[in-house]
C-alpha cells in the first residue's frame, strides 16, 4: 500500500488502513512523526529536546550550586558546571534518538535501544482509554503527552509518548481506539439533560454542542461548565487547605536543603528567637493563611478545571479540562458500569456535587474517571443520566435502629474520652471532648439521613456519609457478589451491612446499617438466583412496607 491508497475516511474493517490519512501510515516511511526509522518505527518530535534540559534543571540546581560554592566560583567550577549542563543535553539527545514507537496490525510497540534493547508491547484489545496532556512547555511548542491506559494498575504496564505534536496525538488516539476489535456500543440515552432550552446559568448540556466535523469528529457536547461556576471550587476541603499545604512544603524544603543553602543550626536558632520576640508575627501569618484559603483555593481549582467539557465521541466519553496544563481523558462507554455523586459538607449546603464514572479496568480512577467538577446537583444528575443512565427511583430509608447506632458511634467515644480526661485531672481536654460529643448529635443525625438504598429493576443505588456523602449508582450486571457483614453491636441492634461487590470503581458499594431482613431482601431483589437457595421465604415486591423491618 502506498500513501495515495488511503481514502479520506478511516475504515476499521480494513487491516491495512492505519487511520492516519494520506502519508501518515505508521507502517510506511515518512509522513508521520519526525525522524522516521526503518520498518515504520517513529521517533518522538525533536522539539522535545528543547524541553528535556529544562525539566532536568531542578534536579541539577543544587548539585551545580554545590560545585560553584565548593569551587569558590572559580573558572574551573564554572567549567565543571557547564560540563554538567552539556552532559544533560547529551543525555536528552540519546534518550530521544534511542526511543521509537511502531503501530502494527493489532498492537503498539514501544522500543528503547541503546546498549541493550527494551521493548513494550500493548495490544489494542488491552487499551482502556487514552489521555492527552498538554503541560505549559509542551503547549508552547505545540506538543502533547499521550498516555495509554491499559487498566493494569501500574505505570510500568502503560504506554507514554512524551512528546508528539498535537495533531499526531489526536491521530494516534483515533487510530488506537478505532483499530480495536469492533464491539457493540449501547445506544445513547436521552435523559432529562437533553430536553428543554439551556441557558448559561445552567451550563451547556447534551444537544448544545457542535456537529461532528473534520478528520476527528468533535462529538456531541454533554456538558460545558460555565466559568463562573468555578467559584464553587473552594467548597472542597482539599483546595481550601492549599495555602497551608504550600507553607508546609516550603518549610519542608528549608529543613531538607537548609545546609546546602547555607542555613545552619545557629541561624535557625536565631530565627526562632526573632520570632519569639515578635509574638504577633505568627498570628498575622496564620490570619493571612486563613484569609488566603478561599482565594488560593479558587485559583488552584480554576487552574485544574478551566473550561471543563464533557462530550461523546466514537463510543467514548471525552473529558477536557485545565488552564496551564490541558488534559483530555477518554473513557470507553461500554466499560462504564455506573457513576458516583460525591458532596462534602460545605458542597451539600451549597447544593453542588462532583461526578465520577464507575469504570472497569481503569487505572487512577480518582482523576481519570471524573465526569464533572463541582456543579449544581440538578445539573450533575442530568449529565449523569445523559452520559450513563438516569436514576430517579427514591432511596429507601433505613430503620430507626440505624439512627440510634449512628448517634451512639458519634457521641459515646467522646463521652468516654471526656470521662477519662476528667478522671486524670485534664479539665481542658475533658471540656473539649464534651464539646465534640455535643457536636456528635447533629453529625449522627445527618449520617442517618444520608443512609439509603434502592433498585429500579436494572440499576441499584446506595448512599452513605455526612462529612463526605457518596451516592453510587451501579448497573445490575456489574455486581459480581455480595458481602453481608454484621458486627456484635449490629447483631444486638438487628442491623446488617450489605456490600455489592463490583469489578469497577472502588470494588464494593455498601448499604450500611439496613434492617436484617431489609438488607437480605435488597440483595435477593437485585440477584434473586444467587440468594434464593438460602432464603426460606421469597422477598416481597418493591415498595412492600415489610422491607423496612
Amino acid at each position: 500500500m502506498t500513501p495515495s491508497d488511503h481514502s479520506d475516511h478511516f475504515d476499521p474493517s480494513d487491516p491495512g488502513d492505519s487511520g492516519f490519512g494520506p502519508g501518515l501510515d505508521p507502517g510506511l516511511g515518512g509522513g508521520f512523526g519526525a525522524g522516521a526509522g526503518p520498518y515504520g518505527a517513529r521517533r518522538l518530535s525533536p522539539r522535545v529536546l528543547l524541553i528535556d534540559p529544562i525539566r532536568l534543571l531542578p534536579s541539577l540546581f543544587l548539585p551545580l550550586a554545590g560545585v560553584l560554592l565548593v569551587g569558590g566560583f572559580s573558572p574551573a567550577s564554572f567549567g565543571w558546571a557547564a560540563l554538567a549542563v552539556v552532559a544533560s543535553v547529551v543525555y536528552a539527545v540519546v534518550r530521544w534518538a534511542t526511543f521509537t514507537y511502531h503501530l502494527t496490525g493489532d498492537r503498539l510497540e514501544l522500543t528503547r535501544a541503546f546498549i541493550g534493547r527494551t521493548a513494550k508491547t500493548i495490544p489494542f484489545e488491552r487499551i482502556r482509554g487514552i489521555d492527552i496532556t498538554e503541560p505549559p512547555l509542551h503547549r508552547l511548542l505545540g506538543l502533547a503527552v499521550l498516555k495509554i491506559d491499559t487498566g493494569a494498575g501500574g505505570s510500568d504496564q502503560e504506554g507514554t509518548l512524551d512528546a508528539v505534536t498535537m495533531e499526531q496525538a489526536r491521530a494516534l488516539r483515533t487510530a488506537l481506539l478505532a483499530r480495536r476489535p469492533a464491539t457493540p456500543v449501547p445506544a445513547e440515552a436521552t435523559g432529562p439533560a437533553a430536553t428543554g432550552p439551556e441557558t448559561a446559568e445552567h451550563g451547556v448540556t447534551a444537544g448544545s454542542g457542535p456537529e461532528p466535523s473534520g478528520p476527528e469528529q468533535a462529538g456531541r457536547v454533554l456538558a460545558r461548565v460555565p466559568r463562573w461556576w468555578l467559584r464553587y471550587g473552594p467548597l472542597s476541603g482539599a483546595y481550601l487547605l492549599t495555602p497551608f499545604a504550600l507553607a508546609a512544603g516550603a518549610a519542608g524544603l528549608v529543613f531538607q536543603w537548609g545546609e546546602e543553602l547555607g542555613l545552619t543550626k545557629r541561624s535557625a536558632r536565631q530565627a526562632l528567637e526573632w520570632v519569639s520576640a515578635h509574638p504577633l508575627l505568627p498570628v498575622a501569618v496564620g490570619a493571612l493563611l486563613l484569609t488566603a484559603m478561599p482565594i488560593v483555593g479558587a485559583v488552584m481549582y480554576a487552574i485544574f478545571n478551566w473550561d471543563f467539557t464533557l462530550r461523546t465521541r466514537d463510543g467514548y466519553l471525552v473529558a477536557e479540562r485545565g488552564l496551564l496544563t490541558r488534559r483530555t481523558v477518554s473513557l470507553e462507554r461500554r466499560r462504564i458500569r455506573g457513576y458516583e455523586m460525591t458532596e462534602a459538607l460545605l458542597e451539600r449546603w451549597a447544593g453542588v456535587v462532583r461526578l465520577w464514572a464507575v469504570v472497569t479496568g481503569l487505572g487512577d480512577s480518582v482523576t481519570r474517571g471524573q465526569l464533572l467538577p463541582v456543579t449544581p446537583k440538578a445539573f450533575a444528575a442530568g449529565v449523569a443520566g445523559e452520559a450513563v443512565e438516569p436514576f430517579v427511583t427514591p432511596l429507601r430509608p433505613h430503620p430507626p435502629r440505624a439512627r440510634r447506632r449512628r448517634l451512639v458511634r458519634a457521641i459515646v467515644p467522646w463521652l468516654v474520652l471526656a470521662a477519662v480526661a476528667f478522671a486524670l485531672g485534664w479539665a481542658v481536654a475533658g471540656v473539649v471532648a464534651l464539646g465534640l460529643a455535643v457536636l456528635g448529635i447533629p453529625l449522627g443525625l445527618d449520617r442517618y439521613r444520608g443512609l439509603g438504598h434502592a433498585y429500579d429493576g436494572a440499576w441499584l443505588s446506595v448512599r452513605s456519609g455526612s462529612l463526605r456523602r457518596v451516592q453510587a449508582v451501579v448497573e445490575r450486571r456489574a455486581v459480581v457478589g455480595w458481602t453481608l457483614r454484621q458486627t456484635a453491636f449490629q447483631r444486638l441492634a438487628g442491623l446488617i451491612t450489605v456490600t455489592a461487590g463490583v469489578g469497577a470503581g472502588s470494588g464494593g458499594y455498601p448499604a450500611i446499617d439496613t434492617g436484617e431482613t431489609q438488607g437480605v431482601e435488597f440483595a435477593a431483589e437485585v440477584t434473586p438466583d444467587w440468594l434464593h437457595p438460602f432464603l426460606t421465604d421469597p422477598p416481597p415486591p418493591p415498595g412492600d412496607p415489610s422491607q423496612g423491618r
